[in-house]
């Protein structure tokens, strides 16, 4: 009952901030006009240019999860099986782990013009870049969380004869999964970014380059409409996560 009340509580708080937001720009753009309406239109222009705009943010938004989709998933997978096997292993980690803190400060951004020579496509250049971006906060999240394993379940599991994929999925995984998921949120988070940022560079599809593409014409109705459209998407997306998150970490909550 406490936490549905919290939840409750939150989700009203976030509708007042936000229904204030949408007052105070209206009351800045359309009732006194306080802001070039050049750059800031107001809602009576930017509602009717967004929803003239749907089939667009449609496509728009296939072609971005076409590249967000894989590139995640791939870095999931390499980040949670490469971090566990490093993760298990004192020896390698000690040799690994400064390369890596070298290495996961650099932004990703800074490769967009060397992947974009390297690979053939635009496809294979973007996916990389958001790979590159998740990969990092996956990877040091569940090093993290193996990390912090309490040695007596390993201790335990040896006891019990629990060897290799068993031990991993019994004891490893479970116990370094909040870790893991920490780094999987930040990872999602910077992929919006990333995402946003490759498809202004060279895409002819997709909620970056929407954005992009109507900023270039100064046609900042739709501009700021595509920005509300992505933050929506983002907000959806973070919200399945946060449900798959408390749904696998259920004993982490309390009661």
């Amino acid at each position: 009952m406490q936490k549905e009340l919290t939840t409750a509580g939150g989700l009203l708080g976030a509708a007042i901030i936000f229904a204030a937001l949408i007052a105070a720009y209206a009351l800045l753009t359309d009732a006194t006009g306080y802001l070039d309406p050049m750059i800031f239109p107001g809602w009576g222009k930017i509602i009717p240019a967004a929803w003239g705009s749907r089939d667009q943010f449609y496509h728009g938004i296939i072609s971005s999860l076409g590249l967000l989709i894989p590139s995640v998933a791939a870095a999931l997978v390499a980040g949670v099986t490469f971090g566990v096997i490093i993760g298990l292993h004192p020896r390698v980690k000690q040799i690994l782990l400064p390369l890596f803190r070298a290495a996961n400060p650099l932004p990703p951004t800074m490769l967009i013009p060397y992947a974009i020579a390297v690979f053939p496509s635009f496809y294979l250049s973007s996916t990389s870049i958001i790979f590159i971006g998740v990969f990092w906060p996956v990877i040091m999240g569940t090093l993290h969380g193996v990390a912090l394993l309490e040695p007596r379940w390993l201790d335990n599991a040896q006891c019990l004869n629990l060897r290799g994929l068993k031990l991993v999925r019994k004891v490893v995984l479970p116990g370094a999964m909040p870790s893991i998921f920490a780094g999987i949120g930040s990872g999602l988070i910077f992929s919006f970014i990333l995402l946003t940022v490759a498809e202004m560079f060279g895409a002819t599809a997709g909620l970056g380059y929407f954005v992009q593409y109507y900023a270039d014409f100064a046609e900042y109705d739709r501009v700021i409409g595509g920005m509300i459209f992505l933050s929506v998407v983002v907000i959806a997306i973070m919200v399945i996560f946060d449900r798959v998150q408390n749904r696998v970490l259920h004993w982490t909550k309390k009661r």
